[in-house]
């Protein structure tokens, strides 16, 4: 008896050890919380905790998530917390995400914190891939993103790479093409700045509608196997129940309405699906453990009762949450229309402020040019008196010149008649030098002439010469042998001529002295005449010198330019006549 005693103290104070509160902890898409929870509560308290906490009253859509072995469960409203599959490790963790999912978001989603958890969700289910979302519809999503994040565009804030570390495209569409992030981030900007003036629960709604209408959205798939054993896909979603192939996820090979449903259910691994329509046959499938087709059942009874309860009256609860939730966005309309305008005010205020500024600047500005101009006036001014007076002295000194300036101007037409009259004198000198020039020619060709005959009358006086003295030796020769024979005769006398017979046989007779006297008056002559010819020709070329500074070159004729040709190649009438001599050859002149 001591023994049950004791026991039973035991019992109780281990009893009274054990813990009545565990710790909680809820991740919800955008936040962490802990709760400390009594053992004793059922699942609908923890979630109640949790939806008064984010103040949500739309509850019917979300759940608490749990994992068991790799497999989804969501916790169960009647059912302790405890007594569920969960870790028993502190704290128990639980996802606060959307179980079911509405046909129409902007007909049923009234609470702005209900929209922005669909709104962060879906958006996950779409960077992760879970949700198939073609490249463009993907931009477009991103742009509505942005717009609820950053608010309106604007260019001077939102520059090149703000969106740089922001993830809004699927790692599937980005490698789908080769593009660069800026070029992703352009084509998005382009959209964003179209959104202007939505607010964040527009821009959170219309990613919504968006997205609604992609196939993949809202529907959750489960691997089942037909009678035949076909693997196929299940998919559950507000519309109804869907059969896929394994490799298609989008378009379902059969559907099932929830309207045209009669009932569904299970038996262990076995699933039922009885169409409402006798004459259709039951769709039976089985799936890989008992826990899916609990869960299959689970959604298809939410979904379902969601599916009836669209179709009828609001409730009372949910037409009083939509009448505040109208109130609440007219009052924001207003809101926002106030703040427009207060905004529109202060933009207009600032720029006339800023016109002001820049117009008292603009001001100040001409005030000084102003300032600025009256001291150059003044300056000019005195400038001007000062130019007055040193013009005065101009005019005087001017008109001082201008007497000079006439007075040379008589010199000079003066000296232009005598430059005119002492022109007239050049050319004539000119002429007169060439005539000269020209009979000194004559007369040098006249001498050579002569020259020629007296050279060739003294070749003959000395043929004749040796003639002569070829008679006299031939007479001297006579002469001797004569002279014995006349030995006795009488001598001549002294001054009787010795060679009377060669001067009356000869017509001239000259010596060698008088030859070479008559070639060196010849060649002084010749001597004579070349320095008088080099003379005048340097006073021909001064002459020219001073003349060519006159010469009008539109009047020269064509003689005047073949003239002038020949001065510069350095021929002319004399030199050409000289080169023959220097040959030895007779001048030819035609």
């Amino acid at each position: 008896m001591a023994g049950a005693i004791a026991s039973r103290m035991s019992f109780s104070s281990l009893k009274r050890k054990q813990p009545k509160t565990f710790t909680v902890r809820i991740i919800t898409m955008d936040a962490e919380m802990e709760f400390n929870c009594e053992v004793k509560w059922k699942g609908k308290d923890l979630f109640d905790l949790v939806c008064r906490t984010l103040g949500l009253r739309e509850t019917w859509f979300f759940g608490l998530q749990y994992m068991i072995k790799d497999t989804m469960a969501w916790l169960k409203m009647d059912k302790k917390v405890l007594d569920h599959d969960v870790p028993k490790e502190e704290p128990v963790t639980f996802h606060f995400l959307a179980k079911f999912y509405p046909e129409n978001a902007e007909d049923e989603l009234v609470q702005d914190i209900t929209q922005h958890l669909f709104f962060l969700q879906v958006k996950k289910q779409i960077l992760d891939e879970k949700i198939s979302c073609p490249p463009e519809a993907s931009v477009l999503l991103a742009s509505y993103a942005v717009q609820a994040k950053y608010g309106d565009y604007d260019p001077t804030v939102h520059k090149r790479g703000f969106l740089a570390q922001e993830e809004l495209l699927p790692k599937r569409v980005i490698n789908l093409y080769q593009m660069t992030p800026e070029m992703w981030e352009e084509r998005i900007t382009a959209w964003y700045g179209q959104h202007r003036g939505r607010a964040r629960d527009e821009a959170e709604m219309e990613y919504l509608k968006i997205a609604q209408d992609l196939e993949m959205y809202g529907v959750n798939y489960f691997a089942i196997r037909n009678k035949k054993g076909t693997e196929l896909l299940l998919g559950v979603d507000a519309l109804g129940l869907h059969i896929y192939d394994m490799e298609n996820r989008l378009t379902p090979k059969i559907s099932f309405p929830w309207n045209e449903i009669r009932n569904v259910s299970y038996s262990d691994k076995e699933f039922t699906i009885k169409p409402l329509d006798k004459k259709i046959d039951v769709f039976k499938f089985n799936s890989s453990k008992l826990r899916v087709n609990k869960l299959i059942l689970q959604l298809c009874i939410g979904n379902h009762d969601l599916f009836m309860r669209r179709r009828k009256a609001d409730s009372l609860e949910v037409q009083q949450m939509k009448a505040q939730a109208r109130e609440e966005k007219a009052r924001k309309q207003m809101e926002r229309q106030r703040l427009a305008r207060e905004k529109q005010m202060r933009e207009e205020a600032e720029r006339t402020r800023d016109e002001l500024e820049r117009r008292l600047l603009q001001l100040k500005d001409e005030a000084t040019m102003a300032n600025e101009a009256l001291m150059r006036s003044e300056e000019t001014a005195d400038l001007l008196a000062e130019k007055a007076q040193i013009t005065e002295e101009e005019a005087k000194l001017l008109a001082q010149k201008a007497a000079e300036a006439e007075q040379e101007m008589q010199r000079i037409k003066a000296t232009a008649i005598r430059t005119e009259e002492e022109k007239r004198l050049m050319e004539q000198k000119v002429l007169e030098a060439e005539m000269l020039a020209l009979k000194m020619a004559e007369e040098s060709e006249r001498r050579a002439k002569e020259a020629d005959q007296l050279k060739q009358d003294l070749q003959e006086a000395r043929d004749s010469e040796r003639r002569a003295k070829q008679k006299l030796l031939e007479i001297t020769s006579k002469s001797s042998y004569t002279q014995p024979m006349n030995s006795g005769s009488t001598a001549l006398p002294a001054d009787m001529p010795t060679f009377n017979l060669i001067s009356e046989s000869l017509s001239f007779d000259f010596k060698d002295t008088d030859m070479k006297r008559l070639s060196m008056e010849i060649e002084k002559e010749k001597v004579e005449y070349m320095e008088k010819s080099k003379h005048l020709q340097e006073q021909l070329n001064e002459l020219k010198t001073e003349i060519e500074a006159l010469k009008l070159k539109e009047r020269e004729t064509a003689m005047d330019i073949l003239h002038s040709e020949n001065n510069e190649r350095g021929s002319s009438k004399h030199n050409t006549i000289k080169k023959p001599q220097a040959q030895g050859r007779r001048p030819i002149c035609i």
